[in-house]
């Protein structure tokens, strides 16, 4: 159940700072742990004391307190956003009162809503039904995974905002409290007539929802059943996902109405770029720096990739530039489940020194080139 930090505080929503820093001193001085050594209760009190404080005691985490509860007060949340949410129910709601938000079969909603009131359906049953389970709204959410991660797969939890089921009125949109009455537009009956004349066509009562009977607007949702807030979730990135990939975590996104499921999270791939690789469709590219010797010589080098080390041969007289194919070594495709190559790019290094010996190996080197190196650039 919400806590209520005025409650917690003893004070009313309209005092002033001055008040609750009073307030809370005064309660701080006699539930603090150190006056009330080992008492469990004291302490959760004083717990619950120092958080309520930490809201009010700031007038703008308060003006965020009071206009969404504690759960505006949770990390990622963007009153911006909840507020233009919060904004556009508030009139699709109104709309769907007047009649004019009517999705699907233009002003009906099925073919039972057009015909319900003429044919039977299913056994000589006639079908009576408000405005159906809907299923909720899919979201989408960009996440950014650097490029290792996303060449191996792994599981995160998500701090996602978003709209959830009202915990109040448990997503009905009326106060629990509230008595409930026959509907006044439709006298209970949860339809209204949209044709006069010798075919009456009927359509869910757009005041309550098909339902027959209404209440007072749920306080904490406005009467949308919906409310603003911050949910953990846990998912699962697969092997091999690329720039784009669309990631889906069914059922985590906002609940939907009248008991349908609640809609899916689609997570966007973006990825960083790596110092020392990039990916090309499903290959890998690198560049391997190898010593004069390795390069003349040949030899066999160790190789980092992601998923391990392996052992690579450089073929004698190697030159800075060439490419080496590891077959099978790339990046998964998350479709085919195959995995592209890894193209490892030869860079010959010399030493960085300025040793009399190194620069006498040097041009005792050089005399081994047989012709001019740059003879075939022409422009």
């Amino acid at each position: 159940m919400a806590r209520d930090f005025y409650e917690i505080l003893g004070v009313p929503r309209t005092a002033t700072q001055v008040e609750i820093k009073k307030a809370y001193r005064k309660l701080a001085r006699k539930w603090h742990p150190d006056i009330n050594p080992g008492n469990v209760d004291a302490e959760r009190t004083f717990k619950e004391i120092s958080q309520a404080y930490d809201c009010l005691g700031n007038p703008e985490k308060r003006k965020i307190y009071d206009e969404f509860g504690e759960e505006g007060l949770q990390s990622g949340f963007d009153a911006g956003k909840a507020r233009e949410y919060r904004d556009w129910q508030q009139a699709y709601k109104q709309q769907a009162g007047a009649g004019r938000a009517e999705p699907e079969f233009g002003r009906y909603q099925g073919y039972e809503d057009l015909f319900g009131d003429i044919f039977d359906f299913g056994g000589g049953q006639r079908t009576v039904r408000g405005r159906g389970p809907r299923k909720g709204r899919d979201i989408e959410h960009p996440m950014e995974v650097d490029l290792i991660s996303a060449l191996k797969g792994f599981e995160t939890e998500l701090s996602m905002q978003k709209m959830t089921t009202c915990a109040l009125c448990k997503g009905s949109g009326m106060d629990p409290g509230s008595r409930m009455t026959p509907c006044p537009a439709c006298g209970g009956s949860g339809r209204i007539n949209v044709a006069e004349g010798p075919m009456r066509f009927t359509k869910p009562c757009p005041q309550c929802g098909g339902h027959g009977q209404i209440g007072k607007p749920c306080p904490a949702c406005g009467g949308t059943g919906q409310t603003m807030g911050v949910e953990r979730i846990r998912v699962v990135i697969p092997e091999g996902v690329r720039e784009g990939s669309r990631v889906r975590v069914a059922g985590k996104g906002e609940p939907g109405t009248d008991g349908g499921p609640a809609g899916d999270v689609f997570l966007v791939i973006h990825l960083k770029p790596h110092p020392f690789l990039r990916r090309e469709e499903d290959n890998l590219y690198m560049e391997l720096p190898i010593t004069v010797t390795e390069a003349v010589k040949g030899g066999t080098v160790t190789v980092p990739t992601p998923r391990g080390t392996v052992k690579v041969k450089v073929p004698p007289r190697s030159q800075s530039g060439q490419t080496l194919k590891l077959r099978g070594k790339g990046a998964k495709n998350p479709k085919t489940k195959a995995y592209g190559d890894l193209m490892l790019k030869l860079v010959v290094k010399v030493p960085k020194t300025d040793d009399e010996e190194a620069l006498k190996a040097a041009e005792a080197l050089s005399s081994f080139y047989g012709e001019d190196i740059r003879e075939g650039i022409r422009f």
